[in-house]
């Protein structure tokens, strides 16, 4: 299997406050794992700036203007209790959103392939209309409808492990049973989304498994083999996206899951065998949370060399 990691440098450029757990540290603490030499056969790849239109595949255009019109040309402006946005946050936004349109490009373009697109600021909180949760506009979600717009495919998934639940994702497929979203997630944590009982308009397009806090790998790979994976299954997905967050991790401080670095290869591979089985291996992942630099670092690595092995 051949991998390519969408990078730019651009997204270190987006700098909340000193302190802010969402910082260009943690982007740097990526490139420092996939530096060493067991990663030399990565395809590294600098991806294109999103356009406004891009982002109005799922935000509304007066959204897009406000959200761009509001980056200052110095200092910080908040957007909400705990997003930020500095001089580069819009050049930085551009560059992850379009690395995840550049990995759809390239994995339903070139068989055999997959993507990993390290970019920050995350983007699986963000509403059509609303920013939130460190989020600006939903990459993944923008990725969906572009796959759908540019190949003509019916039927893409997104699956989310980040510990928080991508309220973002969901309101953006709830109606749309062409779209799919499955999320294990830590609950009650923020947004406060994510119970089981929310299946979408449907009942069948979105899948949430929630974790009790303290939960670790046997609660996490019982909700992705018995909650996560046969709904998957079931819906066929022509493409698989991944939100890839790495802050169930026992060490992360901004919950208390108890995940281990290994979990995330774990799930990794489980992805990669849906994708060989439904969409011929076509699966890109996105970097969201994980602020544990020294977890995030190796919990990406894991993610990568499953990426980067045989498909399943």
């Amino acid at each position: 299997m051949t991998t390519t990691l969408f990078t730019d440098a651009a997204c270190v450029q987006h700098q909340p406050p000193d302190g802010h757990p969402e910082s260009p540290a943690r982007l740097e603490a990526v490139w420092q794992a996939l530096n060493q030499p067991t990663f030399a056969a990565l395809d590294r790849r600098t991806p294109r700036d999103a356009s406004d239109d891009a982002f109005a595949l799922v935000h509304p255009p007066a959204y897009v203007e406000a959200i761009v019109n509001a980056a200052p040309s110095e200092g910080l402006v908040q957007i909400d209790g705990d997003t930020f946005m500095s001089p580069g946050s819009i050049s930085a936004v551009r560059k992850a959103t379009g690395a995840m349109l550049d990995a759809v490009d390239l994995v339903m373009t070139s068989p055999g392939t997959n993507a990993f697109c390290a970019v920050r600021p995350p983007g699986h909180h963000a509403e059509p209309n609303k920013p939130m949760g460190f989020c600006l506009f939903n990459a993944i979600a923008i990725a969906a409808r572009y796959a759908q717009q540019e190949y003509g495919i019916e039927r893409v998934a997104v699956v989310d492990f980040d510990v928080h639940h991508g309220n973002g994702t969901q309101a953006a497929f709830w109606d749309e049973p062409s779209l799919f979203y499955a999320s294990t997630h830590q609950m009650p944590l923020y947004p406060g989304t994510g119970a089981a009982s929310e299946r979408g308009a449907n009942g069948q397009n979105i899948c949430n498994v929630p974790l009790r806090s303290g939960a670790g790998s046997a609660a996490f790979r019982t909700a992705i083999e018995q909650g996560v994976l046969p709904a998957l299954r079931r819906f066929q997905p022509e493409l698989l996206l991944v939100s890839a967050g790495f802050d169930a991790h026992a060490r992360d401080p901004l919950a208390n899951l108890a995940l281990q670095t290994e979990d995330f290869g774990w799930v990794t591979r489980q992805l990669m065998t849906v994708a060989a089985d439904y969409c011929d291996g076509r699966l890109a992942s996105v970097l969201e949370g994980g602020y544990d630099l020294q977890a995030l670092g190796d919990s990406v690595a894991a993610h990568v060399s499953e990426l980067m092995s045989p498909a399943g």
